[in-house]
């Protein structure tokens, strides 16, 4: 709990820091952008929040480091390192606003490479038709981290539309990934992924509801490469731990992609990179949030942002909490990976055809 703890603190600070100094960094860090199809907020806000998380951590990792010395930090030290180049793209993008989509997924792959060479993270196990046969092979299994581990990171970055939304949910997987750690006794994943949602906590108090930073490219990036290495840490040193755990407790932000992916390409007929208001969090903003539609009154559109991601942390935790549960078995993680694709189709499609329950409508 102390690295817990010390994480929550510096990164609080950190970005309390960030904030407080706007005025003197507004023209490099902020957002001005309010008329895109993704641009929820009502005021121009720094996009730099993951310099926080990542402060949290690096002092974390010092003082793991200082404490106990051993595998935990020097898991956490190489792990941070690895971490950079996702990191750097991401945060350049948020300063310059020219880094292209591209080059923030090539730099957060140099990220997961590194992650093979340094920590070994490959995965080696699927519990997938197919799949079982490319990870039996080095360069598959490689590949397949490689590819997870980017896949992870854009979906994070997807995801973070709205106060609150992205770092509630990257806290209750590495949450999640801290109860099973411990579950298995290892200990070192178990205190990463503690420290990591602490960090993520001090950036949340922040962010949400009032909105006062994002994440940013450079956190949503980092956030998604610390957790899935996380996740293929456990999985490469714990074989009792089913592969699929981590795909049912990371499969929000999962399923979301492919489901942006496919309706851009095969039912809009555009570009997959090309950025649509049509997400499902943007979805229940524009439809069950009836009672603020039309307002630009800026207090009215912050409490109608921050209140959106209560309605996907609720779809998360609906996977987080069977994932956590179940982790060791994966014909039951399947089932509910099965239930889950279902059950967000059905919502999606009923909040596009005006069909959402009563009950899930906020109106005046």
């Amino acid at each position: 709990m102390l690295l817990f703890l010390c994480a929550l603190v510096v990164s609080a600070i950190l970005t309390l820091l960030v904030v407080r100094s706007n005025r003197t960094h507004a023209r490099f860090s902020a957002d001005p952008d309010l008329s895109g199809p993704q641009k929820f907020h009502a005021r121009s806000v720094p996009r730099v929040g993951g310099i926080g998380i990542v402060g949290g951590l690096v002092f974390t990792a010092a003082l793991l480091w200082w404490m106990r010395g051993g595998e935990p930090a020097h898991y956490a030290v190489w792990l941070l390192l690895c971490g950079v180049p996702a990191f750097a793209a991401g945060l350049a993008e948020d300063v310059t606003k020219r880094v292209s989509a591209a080059w923030r997924l090539l730099a957060t792959a140099a990220a997961a490479l590194l992650g093979v060479l340094l920590l070994g993270a490959t995965i080696t196990r699927t519990d997938l038709w197919g799949l079982d046969w490319i990870a039996s092979y080095t360069l598959g299994a490689a590949f397949l981290a490689i590819f997870t581990v980017t896949g992870i990171a854009n979906a994070i970055n997807i995801i973070d539309g709205f106060n609150g939304l992205a770092s509630m949910c990257v806290m209750m997987m590495l949450l999640a990934i801290t109860y099973v750690a411990n579950q298995v006794g290892d200990s070192t994943i178990a205190l990463l992924a503690l420290a990591g949602a602490g960090a993520v906590l001090g950036f949340f108090v922040w962010n949400y509801p009032a909105g006062l930073i994002f994440l940013g490219d450079g956190g949503a990036y980092f956030l998604g490469f610390y957790l899935s290495e996380l996740s293929i840490l456990l999985l490469h040193r714990n074989p009792q731990v089913s592969p699929l755990f981590p795909l049912l407790m990371a499969i929000y932000p999962v399923f979301e992609t492919l489901f942006s992916m496919y309706r851009r390409r095969v039912v809009r007929g555009r570009g997959v990179g090309i950025p649509d208001g049509v997400h499902l969090h943007s979805l229940i903003y524009r439809r069950l949030l009836r009672w603020a539609v039309g307002s630009r009154d800026a207090a009215a559109l912050t409490r109608r942002n921050s209140m959106t991601a209560p309605y996907l942390w609720l779809l998360c935790m609906l996977a987080v909490a069977p994932s956590v549960l179940f982790w060791d078995n994966s014909q039951i993680l399947g089932i509910f990976i099965l239930l889950f694709g279902l059950s967000y189709t059905v919502l999606y499609g009923m909040i596009v055809r005006f069909k959402a329950p009563r009950w899930l409508v906020l109106r005046r």
